[in-house]
């Protein structure tokens, strides 16, 4: 049996994972971190986006290597308008944070193609036989029960396409709510990167977790045909399936999440309730725990479940606007409060995305006529009514 020593050791090399070994060894170079992951290649299969408004300086400097591809503002569509937003966009991909790794990090600190089989306080052991033995073990590996979270879910298919033609597309769509509603609020996202390559992701947020891989593909094509984009090479396909939470019980959850100790990421419940965004979360996360002055397993667990705790308590606004999607309004009609929601000052959506709104916010968030039946919109927010069903990935394959 080989046995590896760190001071640190964090299980899982996605978004979350990576960037706090990046963080950590940015900040304090003389730690021993090791980073897991049980793929060939760290950061899966993704294209994370953000805003520039998401982040501070310090974040944007964390980010910044990872970025393949940035606009001056972005474009939504719904049925009744358009609009044009000033505020930055920035998308990023795993080949970018595998590749960053690898460049930053010892090659001692890396440890792909390996499971894990076991881990405890402050060791871990591999599906090989390798141990692990560390000051603090941190679990960033997704999350891994649903059960006593409730809401529903955000499902997507994404290409990313090379284009026979220059698309002539500018800045992202990032919501085209204007296309048919199947299945409950859909919308198309469109990133152009260059001039002659398009990423178009048809995005749902439905009840069930069901993906019909066959038919998002003919509807991106769909789409695509429909905005006169004449496709050619397939350069890059994801799809993926994110809780959208509109209740819950938060400690349940945390101790259904695997045994007492520090975690990040999904595991530890850092996404946005309504957006599943986690790469604000991930960014503000990996930066503090860099600056903890203790890194041993005692510290480190009680300042995750802190920081988790505070992100969950502070996530209840988001998490009412989650239940108006999913028990205020119809499925075809859920489109409309993200429809108001975007008449809506610049610096207001800008904050609801950063997970930063504040209560003037969700005043105004909530003025005027409700864009869902009124009697269930109170119902919602007196917590009386239908209550969100409980997440489960029952029927997920189709």
């Amino acid at each position: 049996m080989t046995t590896r020593h760190a001071d640190i050791a964090i299980l899982g090399g996605g978004l979350a994972g990576g960037l706090i070994a990046l963080a950590l060894h940015k900040a304090r170079p003389d730690t021993d971190v090791l980073l897991v992951e049980q793929e060939e290649s760290f950061g899966g299969n993704h294209v994370w986006s953000f805003f520039g408004s998401d982040v501070g300086s310090a974040g944007r400097d964390l980010l910044a290597p990872l970025v393949e591809a940035a606009w001056q503002g972005y474009s939504v569509r719904f049925p009744r308008y358009q609009r044009d937003l000033d505020t930055s966009y920035y998308s990023m991909t795993s080949a970018r944070l595998d590749a960053l790794l690898r460049e930053r990090l010892p090659a001692s600190a890396l440890l792909s193609g390996q499971r894990v089989l076991a881990a405890g306080k402050t060791a871990v052991t591999l599906a090989d036989g390798t141990r692990i033995e560390a000051g603090a073990v941190v679990d960033a590996r997704g999350l891994r029960h649903h059960g006593h979270l409730a809401g529903g879910w955000q499902k997507f298919v994404g290409q990313r396409w090379r284009v026979a033609r220059p698309h002539g597309l500018e800045r992202p769509i990032v919501m085209d709510a204007s296309v048919e509603q199947i299945d409950g609020f859909r919308f198309v996202y469109s990133l152009p990167f260059g001039p002659d390559q398009i990423f178009i992701e048809d995005t749902y947020y439905s009840d069930g977790p069901a993906i019909d891989h066959a038919a998002l593909s003919t509807r991106i094509a769909a789409y695509a045909a429909a905005q006169g984009w004449e496709l050619d090479t397939l350069l890059h396909e994801e799809q993926g399936v994110l809780p959208v939470v509109a209740a819950g019980d938060w400690d349940a959850f945390w101790r259904a999440s695997g045994a007492p100790g520090p975690r990040a990421g999904a595991r530890a419940g850092l996404f946005h309730p309504v957006t599943s965004y986690s790469v604000p979360d991930a960014v503000r996360y990996a930066l503090a725990l860099s600056r903890q002055p203790d890194l041993g397993h005692e510290a480190l667990t009680a300042f995750s479940e802190q920081w988790a705790r505070r992100h969950w308590q502070r996530g209840g606004f988001a998490r009412t606007l989650s239940a108006m999607l999913f028990g205020a309004a119809e499925p075809a009609g859920r489109y409309r409060p993200l429809e108001h929601f975007y008449t809506l000052n610049t610096r207001v959506i800008e904050r609801f995305y950063a997970g930063r709104s504040t209560a003037l916010d969700r005043v105004r968030v909530f003025a005027g006529k409700p864009p869902v039946p009124i009697t269930r919109a109170l119902g919602v927010l007196a917590g009386i009514g239908p209550k969100p069903k409980p997440l489960t990935l029952a029927g997920m394959r189709k």
